[in-house]
């Protein structure tokens, strides 16, 4: 079974964006683009790579901690948020930008850190080059972001330098006074031809209104094959044990390989290298009535050491098919 993911992060902004005295004042159905070209190899120090992910990292099991429990699957992108946000604060100033750095986990001051974001991006570009996507029409990890702005609102040009040189990013003029539908409208179709279709009508009636001035949106397409595939020739009908201590009967692939495994106080890890080695799917799993404890306690610093102690042995591996909508 091959795997492959969307996600999608959309905010809704009333905010100012402080920068610089150049005021720049568009017109709807303009692209307003910084003149600046994106700086395609950031000077950024190992330290400061460090610092990135180690801020993102904690910042993504802050979020888990805070929205795990809601009933039900949970599918999130914490990438998506952290970058979406960097870039609203690339326009915050004093306490505002203060409050955003501490929630979000940003170890770095505005300086460097949009050019450690560049970084990121970039790496994560050159990730899967060659290798198979699940349709056969080759891997593709697509990270795109967009911004939606108000016509005649004054943006600052020192943020669109930002967001040009460390983003790639513009500003599209929307109308959201006067055109709140089709303002809406527009912003879900550009998610949709950024997902290969997966995600239709993000944006719900009443979602914008007069009101509204800015909207981010980032997408994250993922369409990968397995490095080593399961055959549909051994997946067969087995039971799947739920919290509440009930199991159910659903599809179960199977296959013994070498993958990189780890076995902890409460859990067991196994990491599944997509084509190309380059990214992984790594899957914990909690001893029986272990669950709980285990989730409560999962932070990054315990994700690192977990991933940091894999090691390449011969798995028994049994699954269930899964697809999250």
């Amino acid at each position: 079974m091959n795997r492959k993911w969307v996600a999608v992060l959309v905010l809704v902004l009333l905010l100012p964006l402080i920068a610089s005295t150049q005021l720049v004042q568009p017109a709807a159905g303009e692209v307003l683009q910084s003149d600046k070209e994106r700086i395609t190899s950031p000077d950024v120090l190992t330290d400061e790579q460090a610092l990135l992910v180690e801020g993102n990292s904690a910042f993504a099991f802050e979020i888990y901690q805070a929205i795990r429990g809601e009933e039900g699957n949970l599918f999130y992108s914490p990438y998506s948020i952290s970058l979406a946000l960097a870039m609203t604060y690339a326009g915050a100033r004093g306490e505002t930008a203060q409050q955003m750095a501490d929630t979000l986990q940003f170890l770095l001051d505005q300086e460097r850190l949009h050019p450690a974001f560049n970084w990121l991006d970039a790496e994560l570009a050159k990730r899967g080059e060659g290798a198979e996507g699940k349709d056969g029409e080759g891997f593709r990890l697509n990270i795109v972001n967009a911004i939606w702005g108000q016509k005649d609102y004054e943006f600052l040009a020192d943020f669109l330098d930002t967001l040009a040189e460390n983003y790639g990013a513009g500003l599209r003029i929307l109308d959201f006074i006067t055109e709140t539908e089709k303002s809406r409208l527009a912003i879900n179709d550009w998610v949709s031809d950024q997902t290969e279709g997966r995600i239709e009508d993000l944006i719900p009636q009443g979602a914008i209104d007069a009101l509204t001035r800015l909207v981010l949106t980032n997408a994250i397409y993922f369409n990968a094959a397995w490095e080593n595939p399961f055959n549909k020739k051994m997946t067969a009908d087995g039971p799947f044990y739920l919290l509440d201590g009930g199991q159910v009967i659903v599809p179960m692939m199977k296959q013994t390989e070498s993958f990189s495994y780890a076995k902890g106080e409460g859990y067991q890890a196994v990491e599944l290298l997509y084509d190309g080695d380059e990214l992984s799917m790594v899957i914990l799993l909690p001893e029986d009535r272990q669950f709980e404890a285990f989730e409560e306690s999962l932070h990054a610093e315990q994700v690192d050491i977990i991933i940091s102690d894999l090691q390449t042995t011969e798995v028994a591996l049994t699954m269930p098919q899964f697809e999250f909508d």
